[in-house]
């Protein structure tokens, strides 16, 4: 321990909220070098090489083949797939001396794709699954949760290649089943949720989340505990409970409701359910206008709405915003008069209602008693919410937090037809390949596990990517009996392959027990006063339990669980 390098800090960072984030700087894994931007010191390295091991092993079991790819990329290829211009500020685009443009790589479609075209030529080659572990890069706009949201991160990105659909899905099958034995390995219970493919593409993916009960999680799962469905909050949809949406109005009146700023406000003044009211809210969608539609009592779930729309870049209008498109004041707003002159979507969840309220486009009125021309469309533009039903089996739905750890893809022939990579069928004529994409983010993995794996002491690791197996703590260095002790319990786990650490630095015991703790040792063996009667101190780090053991005991009790994985 005086030799590894690693310092401990006694209180959390200030800069830090999820909890992953304080114990990695506080116990010494990482140090920030700018915004969203971190070193993996000697502990965190350890268990990075553990997870990439872990994904390594049932990657090749399953029939993939390791390569590497270069993090810096040309932007000819970006164009070509016509992402350059459609990826948006998260890519990070320079030029070199020479003025040719490059990027730092977000992930790999476009290169994989261009190292394929040329080689895989022959529908007798194919299918081929290719993988890397690579320095990934996007200018998240708020990086945030250290490790979980950084701008430069470690992922595991792999791609196949395929001559139909068929193929295409049982090797989305077989990623599937290898991700899952590679979570289970890391300690992670995950669960595969429907997922919004974003700038990925493709028309299928899914993502593996680790299910917590804390704030950290990016997104809300939405699950059924009666069937199989399970969907990240942005691909989620529900069947709405009966609720009556047919509102007490039998004619179109305009009312009168001074001093009503919120939808509840509304409801209360004309006694009517929130669902009887139609709301409208403004978005600037790429820099134009989108007036949304919705019922009163849901909201909009904004991945959604940019999907609907093709676009790239979302956010809420400013009042300011509102006036400059429309000349009309939010919260008193409609469609109405607005047809043709601005972008209207309706939401699907406002299918089916009746007389109900809207804005009357004027300070202090609203409308009563209006209905829907025929020709209107609706579209599944909301956020789902807890009890709502099931798509599936329409039974209720529950909600948690998720973090993402890991997500597949079926991308079709998204790059392979505008890159023009073909290969030959069977019959002699050029088709694009058929492709999926897998990733597991490598560091994401490492910071949900002690997300879902630590305590008030500090975190608790898996012993599979655990920096180390176990430490041994003399409980006074300067005492020879517990040094000797000590040492040949060290050197016995040393022979028998367990990785240890020996903390002979001259501290108080405490402090030792302390970092011990931080660190997230899975197992401590201490030499202390009972080595006088033959004894050590055995812990276990995940269940705090402390057991007295001969020290040959103590050391075939690590070597017998180290030995399971």
């Amino acid at each position: 321990m005086s030799k590894l390098f690693v310092q401990t800090l006694r209180d959390f960072p200030q800069d830090a909220d999820a909890m992953s984030h304080k114990l990695l700087v506080r116990a010494g894994y990482i140090k920030k070098i700018a915004n969203g931007i971190y070193s993996y010191l000697p502990l965190m390295q350890r268990v990075l090489k553990k997870v990439e091991q872990i994904t390594r092993e049932e990657l090749n079991k399953a029939g993939a083949q390791e390569l590497l790819m270069p993090f810096v990329q040309p932007a000819e290829l970006w164009q070509k797939s016509g992402r350059w211009g459609a990826y948006g500020k998260e890519l990070l685009r320079m030029k070199d001396r020479h003025d040719v443009e490059l990027c730092l790589g977000p992930t790999h479609e476009e290169i994989i794709t261009f190292i394929a075209d040329g080689i895989l030529t022959s529908y007798r080659q194919l299918p081929v699954n290719l993988y890397q572990f690579q320095l990934k890069f996007r200018d998240e706009i708020r990086p945030r949760f250290g490790l979980l949201r950084g701008r430069e991160f470690i992922m595991k990105d792999g791609y196949s290649f395929h001559t139909s659909q068929k193929s295409l899905e049982e090797e989305y099958e077989n990623m599937a089943r290898a991700y899952k034995r590679i979570f289970e390995r890391c300690g992670l219970e995950t669960k595969m949720v429907q997922s919004d493919s974003g700038a990925i593409g493709g028309k299928v993916s899914h993502e593996f989340m680790v299910l917590t009960k804390t704030q950290t999680g990016e997104d809300d799962v939405f699950y059924c505990n009666c069937c199989d469905y399970s969907a990240n909050s942005n691909h989620a949809y529900s069947i709405l409970p009966d609720k009556e949406t047919i509102a007490p109005f039998d004619k179109m009146t305009e009312v009168h409701t001074p001093d009503v700023k919120t939808i509840k406000d509304l409801a209360e003044f004309l006694n009517i359910n929130e669902n009887n009211i139609l709301k409208s809210v403004m978005y600037i969608v790429d820099s134009k206008p989108v007036l949304v539609m919705i019922r009163g009592d849901k909201e909009v779930e904004e991945t959604k709405l940019l999907n609907a729309l093709s676009g790239q870049e979302i956010r809420k209008a400013t009042d300011d915003e509102v006036f400059e498109f429309t000349g009309l004041m939010p919260g008193f707003m409609s469609y109405l008069g607005l047809e043709g002159k601005i972008k209207i979507l309706f939401d699907k969840s406002a299918e089916g209602m009746k007389n109900f309220v809207i804005g009357a486009n004027k300070k202090d009125y609203h409308i009563t008693g209006v209905n829907f021309d025929k020709n209107i469309e609706f579209v599944d533009i909301s956020l789902v919410k807890e009890g709502e039903l099931c798509p599936v089996c329409s039974k209720p739905l529950s909600v948690t937090r998720g973090i993402e750890v890991g997500n597949i893809f079926q991308l079709g022939t998204k790059y392979s037809e505008p890159m023009e990579a073909y290969y030959t069928d069977e019959n002699g004529q050029n088709k694009p390949y058929i492709m999926g994409c897998y990733g597991i983010g490598i560091t994401r993995t490492a910071a949900a596990a002690i997300e879902k794996h630590h305590d008030d002491f500090g975190i608790i690791w898996p012993l599979a990517i655990a920096p180390y197996h176990c430490v041994v703590v003399p409980v006074n260095i300067q005492d020879e009996a517990q040094k000797k002790v000590a040492y040949d319990v060290y050197n016995k786990l040393l022979e028998k392959g367990v990785e240890v650490v020996l903390d002979d630095r001259e501290d108080r015991a405490g402090v030792k027990f302390k970092d011990a703790d931080l660190i997230g040792f899975p197992f401590r063996i201490t030499a202390g006063k009972t080595v006088n009667d033959g004894l050590v101190e055995f812990k276990i780090r995940s269940t705090g339990e402390v057991l007295t053991l001969t020290p040959d005991d103590a050391v075939q009790k690590v070597v017998d669980e180290v030995s399971k994985l």
